[in-house]
């Protein structure tokens, strides 16, 4: 059962999503939510915002320990992450930010 904070995580991403397609249809990225660390002890759910035309990825961590805040790090799919993942407040993680997000990186030139 997903938790409350990756339930909503899902509805904006969902919404971020919806308003992308729309602006900008050749972007289409795909999203993709694993709980697969727990299975390995690792108590957080992570999410992937993937655009195929880039190849880049967004990772998005959310930790029980920490639930106050969301971690995040702009990735390439064909590359394993960093281990570094910056942070920010899961009040300031919004539909509109995360439409930014996608908007910025997916379209800016590597």
């Amino acid at each position: 059962m997903p938790s409350p904070l990756l339930e909503t995580l899902c509805d904006l991403v969902t919404e971020a999503h919806t308003r992308i397609q729309k602006d900008f249809s050749q972007l289409d990225p795909i999203v993709g939510v694993s709980q697969g660390m727990r299975s390995v002890g690792i108590p957080a759910d992570a999410m992937t915002i993937d655009c195929l035309r880039s190849g880049k990825r967004i990772i998005i961590v959310l930790h029980d320990e920490t639930p106050q805040l969301v971690s995040y790090q702009f990735a390439f799919r064909d590359k394993d992450p960093r281990n570094e993942f910056e942070s920010l407040d899961r009040a300031e993680l919004t539909e509109a930010l995360l439409y930014d997000w996608m908007q910025h990186y997916f379209l800016a030139k590597v």
